[in-house]
C-alpha cells in the first residue's frame, strides 16, 4: 500500500520496528521505532520521558516526510 500512495504523489513515512520487512515491502522512507509490543512508546518509562520520546520519532519522522528521496532510505538517528 505505501508503494501505491506514493505513486499517487502523496509522500508516506513508514514507521516500523523490522526495517528489513519495510525495505522489502518497498517503503521509501523507513523510521526505525522502538519495539514490536510498543513501536511508538515504552511503558517503562515514566509519561515525561515516554513524550520526549515519542516526541522524537515523530518528528524524524516528519523530518524523513519533507526529505527528497531517490531511493529506499532508512532514517537513523
Amino acid at each position: 500500500m505505501v508503494k501505491e500512495i506514493e505513486r499517487a504523489g502523496i509522500p508516506v513515512v513508514h514507521m516500523c520496528t523490522v526495517v528489513p520487512i519495510s525495505l522489502t515491502v518497498g517503503a521509501n522512507r523507513i523510521v526505525p521505532t522502538i519495539a514490536i509490543p510498543h513501536p511508538l512508546g515504552n511503558p517503562e518509562l515514566d509519561a515525561k520521558e515516554e513524550f520526549n520520546l515519542r516526541k522524537k520519532l515523530v518528528e524524524k519522522a516528519l523530518k524523513a516526510l519533507e526529505t527528497e528521496v531517490q531511493e529506499q532510505t532508512v532514517f537513523e538517528d
